[in-house]
């Protein structure tokens, strides 16, 4: 309970001085914030480490570093997250453009994970590493899945047109149940569970986890429409996502999709709800949801800026690190401008080349690809595994600090460049 208690206060702390000093000085987007700063208390940490042998800041340190992240995602908060990005879709735009989103979050997400594997693969080769093809094609999957929360807070404060920004939220909150669903069916192969077995786990991990998902939600939301205390409805909600992943873990389903599924049927049974009975007072389930969904957001963030600094101190992180950002962003375009062939006419009119530029580069990574990366410690020899890791850490950094910065930039040039925009 003390050591809990311990982290407790010492992340709430770097969340609300780092907060704090963003909102006065630098004011930069609140998670790029988080995640710089935290990278930089923790080089002053790992420095002091260093020079203060067996004191209490190199004990902080090591606790810090030995911190269960995989654990505090996977087994705490993930589904919260998932939950609360996906229980507030506007679900009448997403049926309006549920073409481009269904495509860039199947076809999209499936060519980028084989994109990257294959040329992930190509690098493995020229630097002499021991990756299979298989495995290439699991760290493509892990890494193929772009991050609603970091699309939903970073991308929003760009005033991107609404059509187009709908589109990059929509997919990815749906590209997290079809990475999950390729890391099972390529992780199958990196462990060698081939034939009618493999396609068993597959078909297990994604049906049962969308039966799951379904039958908590249909069966709980009878409660939260037959009660009128505002509190209560957030406990229901609460109990359905929690369960849904409960029963998920136990009956080894993937509880990723149960979460996106139940967050979606939420949103969709309370639109048809309101359709029939008229409006529902969720003014506290709505503010309840955006708050916890903050909070968790600012730990993730601040975690994983500590958790760089670990990672810097691998060999070769440097050059792996490189090759893996210039890949990711490869597989990103060239899958994305392939799904523009069958979308039709584009939203916002955007052309082809316009509208893969600014999903590739709007196409930011976080904590669901730092939980795939850390499952694969069983599955992977070490040197593999660290370097995966690395890679990926590498990955979330530049998508999030890099291209969330220059987002904007970034934008206006496409914007300036778009076929009809010149003066």
């Amino acid at each position: 309970m003390t050591d809990f208690l311990g982290y407790a206060v010492f992340l709430l702390s770097l969340i609300v001085v780092i907060g704090l000093i963003n909102e006065k000085f630098t004011k930069l987007t609140y998670e790029i914030a988080l995640m710089i700063f935290s990278i930089a208390v923790g080089a002053v940490l790992t420095f002091a480490g260093a020079d203060f042998k067996g004191t209490s800041v190199n004990g902080l340190l090591n606790d810090i570093r030995v911190f269960d992240l995989e654990s505090f995602l996977i087994e705490g908060v993930l589904c919260f997250m998932l939950f609360a990005g996906s229980c507030h879709m506007q679900l009448k735009d997403f049926k309006r453009l549920f073409r481009p989103i269904g495509i860039l979050a199947v076809l999209g997400t499936l060519l980028g994970a084989f994109l990257y594997g294959a040329l992930f693969f190509m690098v493995s080769r020229v630097l002499g590493l021991s990756f299979s093809f298989p495995m290439c094609l699991m760290f493509g999957s892990i890494v193929a899945p772009t991050d609603p929360i970091a699309a939903t807070s970073i991308l929003s404060k760009f005033g991107l047109p609404r059509n187009i920004s709908f589109v990059i939220e929509g997919e990815s909150l749906l590209n997290d149940g079809v990475g999950v669903a390729l890391f099972v069916c390529f992780s199958g192969m990196v462990t060698m569970e081939q034939g009618g077995g493999f396609f068993e786990v597959l078909l297990r991990e994604i049906i049962g986890a969308v039966a799951i998902g379904t039958g908590v939600t249909l069966i709980l939301f009878q409660l939260f429409s037959r009660t009128r205390d505002k509190f209560r409805r957030i406990f229901v909600s609460l109990l359905s996502v929690s369960l849904s992943y409960f029963l998920c873990e136990k009956l080894e389903c993937s509880g990723a999709i149960a979460s996106v599924v139940c967050g979606v049927l939420y949103a969709t049974l309370i639109e048809r709800w309101e359709e029939r009975h008229g409006k529902m007072e969720l003014e506290e389930f709505e503010t309840f949801w955006e708050i916890l969904d903050n909070l968790l957001n600012s730990i993730l963030y601040v975690i994983l800026g500590f958790s760089l600094v670990r990672i810097l101190q691998m060999p070769n992180v440097i050059l792996l690190s490189a090759a893996a950002v210039v890949c990711n962003l490869a597989a990103r375009y060239t899958s994305v401008f392939g799904c523009t062939c069958l979308m039709g006419e584009l939203p916002d009119g955007y052309d082809r080349r316009s509208f893969s530029s600014l999903f590739t580069w709007g196409g930011l990574r976080g904590g669901l690809s730092i939980a795939l990366a850390m499952s694969t410690y069983s599955m992977l020899p070490e040197n593999i595994y660290h370097i995966v890791l690395g890679c990926t850490y590498a990955i979330v950094f530049f998508t999030t600090v890099v291209q969330g910065l220059t987002m904007k930039k970034v934008y206006d040039v496409i914007q300036k460049n778009r076929p009809g925009t010149r003066a």
